[in-house]
């Protein structure tokens, strides 16, 4: 029977006793890919694993198609579409220091490049679900990878990756203003092409991925801490997956607070609804979120629309997670979410309280005020702000 917390510990390893988890099986229903020992195509992106660090393993992901979070928005791909395309895709493997050059090529190339690859064996059904990463399906051990054509390297990219005296978090952010996606600045720094000459390393895939949402955003929360605060209460919202994200924006110093909601017999929930909350203020995060990864890819995205009007604010966002997100899709969804949200233009409130009553009632519950810190702390301090 399906226990509140258990979904969230096992993530598909079988804690339930079943003989197969319900949620890997329709996974399993989407591969129509016979097993090959060969593959002969495009790999858009690198996969780093993060099992027995730093002795990791990795290698290229193979799939004729794009595999950029941004470009399946933009394309209007839905759950059963991304399953389905990563359930075909190949995550090749290999012990560190074998194929660092053919993964760093794959990494800097604006295109995918053509590579072919000869696996030990025929690739195997691998499946492992993460909370952060986008699954991916087939695996296999490569026994050899020839990269087929010449990588098409953007002058930024080059210009970064080449500078071995910058500092990766200096390389991060450079690279993000100048419009390089966060997707391939992922790949950038899993490959290890970013950092100074003796510390640039190969760095697990699920690092990466909340490393660039955490560094780009605390870059930009430190410009945003210093505009004028905003001078009306906003309310944002959009869906991405099932994935509701509602933006609270109240006028004042940068304050940050997430509250997500998994209803009941949603993916991870089991029989009754789970609510978990963190945040913080003007002084960088010590701890990793509780919240994991969709913390900071939420935060990235309030930020990028904050320094985009120069003006700073006290922000919740609330994350809502129904029981049509059968599929665990990565912390890409979070993020993408939340831009559509600021995106889709904001509803203006008198006051807080209306602010709160519109969230209640977008949610269709005020549950969600119990868990939030935030709400009570901006009704009871005055600040400068209030005056």
């Amino acid at each position: 029977m399906k226990r509140a917390g258990l979904c969230v510990e096992c993530k598909g390893r079988g804690f339930c006793g079943l003989l197969r988890c319900p949620v890997v099986s329709r996974f399993h229903a989407k591969v129509n890919m016979k097993p090959v020992d060969n593959y002969m195509g495009e790999s858009p992106s690198v996969f780093v694993g993060s099992y027995g660090y730093p002795n990791v393993s990795g290698g290229p992901l193979m799939i004729q198609e794009n595999d950029n979070p941004e470009i399946w928005v933009e394309r209007g791909y839905s759950i059963d579409d991304v399953v389905s395309l990563r359930s075909r895709t190949i995550r090749g493997t290999a012990i560190k220091g074998r194929l660092e050059d053919n993964i760093q090529e794959v990494a800097l190339s604006s295109v995918p490049v053509d590579v072919e690859v000869a696996f030990e064996k025929p690739v195997n059904f691998d499946l492992k679900f993460d909370g952060t990463l986008a699954p991916v399906g087939l695996s296999g051990d490569i026994k050899k990878m020839d990269i087929l054509d010449n990588a098409s390297v953007a002058r930024i990219v080059d210009k970064i990756t080449s500078d071995t005296d910058l500092k990766a978090t200096e390389g991060i952010y450079e690279l993000y203003k100048g419009g390089v996606d966060v997707h391939r600045i992922q790949n950038i720094l899993t490959a290890g092409l970013l950092g100074t000459g003796s510390n640039r390393h190969i760095v697990p895939t699920k690092w990466g991925i909340t490393a660039i949402d955490d560094t780009v955003s605390k870059r930009m929360k430190s410009e945003v801490m210093k505009y004028p605060p905003l001078e009306d209460v906003l309310v944002f919202t959009g869906m991405v997956h099932a994935n509701r994200i509602i933006c609270l924006l109240v006028p004042g110093d940068w304050k940050y607070e997430m509250v997500e909601i998994w209803e009941k017999n949603s993916l991870w929930s089991g029989d009754s609804e789970v609510i978990v909350a963190d945040g913080e203020n003007k002084k960088n995060k010590s701890k990793y979120s509780p919240i994991a990864g969709a913390y900071y890819s939420g935060r990235l995205a309030v930020l990028e629309y904050l320094s985009g009007i120069r003006r700073c604010a006290r922000v919740i966002v609330v994350r809502q997670v129904t029981g049509e997100y059968w599929a665990p899709l990565g912390t890409w969804v979070i993020r993408e979410a939340a831009r559509a949200a600021m995106k889709a233009g904001p509803l203006k409130c008198e006051n807080l309280n209306e602010g709160i009553n519109s969230v209640s009632k977008i949610l269709g519950s005020d549950k969600w005020l119990a868990n939030s810190g935030l709400v009570h702390e901006i009704k009871t301090q005055k600040t400068l702000f209030d005056f």
